[in-house]
């Protein structure tokens, strides 16, 4: 009988972090899914999984604090045995033009996004065992450079490069580590702020004329965590080619 593989997804209880967290769970993983504030929808998201047979439980952490990770990787490990995939999806994003941006927002973003990202890649380096996956999570703006992203893309192109870095590191581990870059995808945090003729104009900038779905993330999160063991060290664009 195959062992089952364990996940921890952070940012999992909203948006394409849920989405990835339905999608291991339908997979077969038993799934840890960590969030930032909202005890209900967390609650909601373990109580579909369970629903259908799945295994799963929420756990509150701040991604940049590594006492709290700590303790999230401890809970996983208490409850299941051991962590085989770590998903970092979890992310804010505020807009503004560079000359004007808020410098506490621009803190609060580097936090959650860098910060958070590398404490829970550090704790995954050392935990997840032999043979498992670390995904991060960066943006197709890093290519297409838009205008008012400039702090939410520092920080995502600092991932891409330290997911690089971070999978030749672990050379020798059957560790595989990648980051996905998704083009706009209708989530909340996505569509906040943004009218409807702006939404319509991104959904247009790739061949398919649409905006992309978490489910169409989770995809490629279920890809690269399980089977895909010969795609290392990659950044992934899912954003249905655009340009």
């Amino acid at each position: 009988m195959t062992e089952q593989r364990i996940a921890i997804v952070t940012g999992g209880s909203r948006g394409i972090g849920r989405a990835v967290a339905e999608r291991l769970a339908s997979d077969g993983y038993g799934v840890a899914i960590a969030y930032a504030s909202n005890d209900a929808e967390a609650a909601e998201v373990v109580a579909g999984i369970e629903a259908k047979g799945g295994s799963a439980f929420a756990m509150r952490a701040d991604v940049a604090d590594e006492q709290a990770v700590t303790a999230l990787f401890d809970a996983t490990e208490q409850k299941f045995g051991r962590v085989d995939v770590v998903v970092n999806s979890a992310g804010i994003m505020i807009l503004g033009p560079l000359a004007d941006f808020d410098l506490d927002s621009f803190d609060r973003t580097v936090r959650t996004n860098l910060r958070g990202t590398y404490v829970v890649d550090q704790l995954a380096a050392k935990r997840v065992r032999d043979g498992g996956a670390i995904l991060n999570f960066s943006t197709s703006v890093v290519k297409t450079l838009l205008p008012n992203y400039s702090a939410y893309v520092a920080t995502k192109a600092a991932v891409e490069a330290l997911g690089l870095i971070l999978a030749r590191e672990l050379t020798g581990r059957d560790i595989t580590v990648n980051t996905i870059a998704p083009g706009p995808t209708a989530t909340d945090m996505f569509l906040n702020g943004k009218d409807d003729a702006l939404v319509e104009r991104l959904a247009n900038t790739n061949p398919m004329h649409r905006l992309g779905t978490p489910e169409d993330i989770a995809e490629v999160v279920s890809f690269l965590a399980g089977p895909a063991r010969w795609v290392n060290g990659q950044v992934i664009y899912a954003n249905g080619g655009m340009v």
